[in-house]
Formats: C-alpha cells, sequence, structure tokens
C-alpha cells in the first residue's frame, strides 16, 4: 500500500503548475480547504481554471486566490454571497473569466466525470441563457440539454478523518463536494484534521476509498472562513 501522507500544505500543492484545473471543495464555509488554499497562494501558480460551488468570502481561502490574481476562470453556481467582494469586482472589470453552472448540474457533471460519463442530459437550463450553444434532446416529450462531465488536473478537499493510504471520512454537511472531486481529479490533495491507523476508521464508514485520494495532509486545527471574515483577516 501506498502510504500519501506529505508534511506540510506546501508540499502538498508543490507541483500545481500554471493553467492547471482545480476541484475545491466546500459549501460557502463548510468543507472549504483554506489551509491549501493558502498554500497555493504561496505556490504562485496563476492562470487556474478553478471548480468550487461559490467565489469565497472576505480576502481569505479561495476569495484571496483570487485577489492574487491567480484564477483565469472561476466554474461555479454561486459567484456572489453575502461576503464576496472580490470576484464581483473583478467580473465587472471583465479580469476574470465565468461559467456559471446550476448547483445540481455543478454537482453531477463533477460526478460524471469522475465515473467516466462524458456527458448527460438535463432538464433544468432549458429555456435559459445557459443552455444556448449546447445540445437540446427531446425524450419521452420533455426536451434537455447535454452537459459534459468535469474532470481536473487537481482537486483540493477537506476531509475530518484519514488515514496514510487516503482513506477519508468527513464532518456531517463538508462531505458536500469533497468525494466526487476526489474521483473526479487527476490528484486528489486532502487535508485531515486527524490521521488514524490504518484500519482506525470503520471500513463500513470510509466516505472516500484511498483509491481516490494521492497525498494526505494533517491540519489538526483548520482555520474557518467565517471566524477570519469577522475578524477582517486578509490572506496573504
Amino acid at each position: 500500500m501506498i502510504d500519501k501522507q506529505v508534511r506540510s500544505p506546501a508540499e502538498a500543492v508543490a507541483d500545481i503548475a500554471d493553467g492547471s484545473t482545480v476541484l475545491i471543495g466546500g459549501f460557502g464555509e463548510a468543507g472549504s480547504p483554506i489551509e491549501l488554499i493558502h498554500a497555493l497562494i504561496d505556490h504562485g501558480a496563476k492562470d487556474l481554471t478553478v471548480i468550487s460551488n461559490n467565489t469565497g468570502n472576505g480576502r481569505v481561502g479561495l476569495a484571496a486566490l483570487i485577489a492574487a490574481g491567480q484564477v483565469r476562470k472561476m466554474v461555479c453556481s454561486y459567484p456572489r454571497s453575502s461576503n464576496s467582494k472580490v470576484f464581483p469586482e473583478l467580473y465587472r472589470a471583465g479580469k476574470i473569466e465565468l461559467e456559471l453552472v446550476p448547483q445540481g448540474t455543478l454537482a453531477e457533471r463533477i460526478r460524471a466525470g469522475g465515473a467516466g460519463v462524458p456527458a448527460f442530459y438535463t432538464p433544468t437550463t432549458v429555456g435559459t441563457v445557459l443552455a444556448e450553444g449546447k445540445e437540446h434532446k427531446v425524450f419521452e416529450g420533455r426536451e434537455y440539454v447535454m452537459e459534459r462531465g468535469i474532470k481536473a488536473d487537481y482537486a483540493l478537499v477537506k476531509a475530518e478523518l484519514g488515514d496514510r493510504f487516503g482513506n477519508l471520512t468527513y464532518n456531517k454537511a463538508a462531505r458536500n463536494f469533497g468525494p466526487i472531486m476526489c474521483s473526479a481529479a487527476r490528484v486528489a490533495i486532502v487535508q485531515v484534521t486527524r490521521f488514524v491507523e490504518p484500519g482506525g476508521i470503520d471500513p463500513e464508514a470510509v466516505v472516500t476509498p484511498g483509491i481516490f485520494v494521492s497525498r494526505v495532509v494533517e491540519v489538526p486545527n483548520a482555520a474557518h472562513e467565517s471566524v477570519l471574515v469577522a475578524q477582517g483577516v486578509t490572506y496573504p
């Protein structure tokens, strides 16, 4: 079995290259891998395409990555949330691209990519601007739009428990996009709150099997986005 432990977030993201496509977990704050994102800022990779549920808040985490000018394009469902200031300003100024995807469609595109499904049909965006330029078909009298599966070079994910082989559990709703992002990325990088010895996770409780994980780093006291935003913290 391969030992997938790495010593630090910086080591975990060190080979992410300019122009990479990166899946970043999190539903707002829940499941957001703040330390891995900050390590990516320090690393300096740029011209990134980032796929995430939203565009971050304040000037920490994903919002800080965008503010650093390292993201060329965002693929997301919620480009503007309660404390998102960075992305809206850059988008209005024409300095960053946006592909807007309904949340359920985004999740299914990522799941499909990880499952080896190149495309699927959904009725979600029929009759809207999001369906323009896409293939349409009618099944059983209902119109559908074709959406392509998403695969990425890397995924940055936050989990709760992990072992050195990459088996993972998550903390409640922080599970959100993490499992499907691990399966859809060529290299899945995960920060965990605590390492356990192999066998320390009941096999029936494993959410993401280690086969989908490339690197695991322990971050025992992970930052919380809402706390950092309330404190007025900026990164770097």
